[in-house]
């Protein structure tokens, strides 16, 4: 029996959403991805079902700080007294100091929506964090997992390749490959939600992830895939149409709201032709994706707008 293993963690209420994933390497044993604080009982039973301890775990990873990944962190490094938290940098400094995550996501949520999404979100001690260069490695038991940095979706993310298990962990860069929604052939659909999307970057994330050549990807929504090249496909299809959406609509003179509701649209149109089989089901299950995809357009067509008036010469 190999000393080395992936399990798929089903971490949220909504099942085959959102993923962490165990990884065991012998007597160690680390959690890819914390999900929120609501995740945590099932984050240990999955520890107890394969006969481990939270003191075993050694790393709680981290792809990005946006807190579908990162919220539940503090407290499953306080059930875990071993563990050391890996990020990036970026994402390393805001779980140290989460007031500007907590405030941001309380704007946009209020304070009791916000506890009911992602519970409390406490700061991590910075003696027991450690971010993580582009290409760092760090080890589990004997294997040497790999970190590196992929921008396009959000500017603080990085994967990890993990060639013990033949596994690349991609966070959100490579997509979101729901199982629920591959009845009629692979479906994967790119997030970009607010605010760090960058076509250029985000192809060239996807061309990272190739390169390593790793039988599987695991998306963090979710579980493991084996056809990686055609997921980064139809996800290069979408990007290219985002990034064609976005042009247009930063030499509009719409409102942000206006931009926002044409883009949503403009989603909704290219997965009925990526999926013209998808029925309401499948549609309300994309409809938060849908929503914060168009937000996300829209914040960089406004800001792109901005930047051109900045240039525009003043007479």
């Amino acid at each position: 029996m190999s000393p080395h293993e992936r399990i798929t963690v089903d971490a949220d209420v909504t099942p085959g959403f959102t993923a962490c994933y165990l990884r065991l390497a012998g007597d160690e044993c680390a959690f890819i991805e914390a999900h929120t604080a609501h995740a945590l009982p099932r984050l240990l039973e999955a520890l107890a079902r394969h006969g481990r301890s939270p003191n075993q775990v050694r790393w709680v990873v981290v792809t990005h700080a946006h807190l579908d990944h990162a919220a539940g962190a503090g407290a499953l490094l306080a059930a875990c007294p071993n563990a050391t938290l890996l990020a990036h940098p970026r994402t390393a400094k805001n779980l140290i100091d989460p007031r500007r995550l907590i405030e941001g996501a309380t704007a946009v949520y209020g304070a009791d929506r916000f506890r009911a999404l992602y519970g409390t979100i406490e700061p991590i001690p910075k003696e027991r964090v450690r971010a993580l260069g582009d290409g760092e490695r760090f080890e589990l038991g004997d294997a040497t997992l790999t970190a590196w940095h992929t921008a396009g979706h959000a500017f603080h993310h990085f994967i990890v390749d993990d060639p013990a298990v033949e596994t690349v962990y991609g966070g959100d860069t490579f997509g979101l490959v729901y199982p629920a929604l591959q009845a009629h052939g692979r479906f994967a659909i790119p997030s970009t939600s607010p605010t760090g999307f960058h076509a250029e970057e985000a192809h060239k994330s996807l061309d990272k992830v190739l390169s390593l050549g790793e039988r599987f990807v695991c998306p963090t929504h979710f579980g493991a895939y084996e056809d990686a090249p055609v997921i980064a496909a139809q996800l290069r299809r979408f990007i290219d149409r985002a990034e064609g959406w976005v042009e247009e609509a930063s030499r509009t003179e719409q409102s942000p709201a206006q931009i926002e509701a044409r883009l949503a649209d403009a989603w909704r149109a290219a997965i009925a032709e990526e999926a013209p089989r998808f029925g309401a089901e499948d549609y309300r299950l994309l409809a938060l994706d849908i929503e914060l995809n168009a937000q996300g357009l829209a914040f960089v067509a406004d800001a792109r707008r901005a930047e051109r008036r900045r240039d525009e010469p003043h007479g």
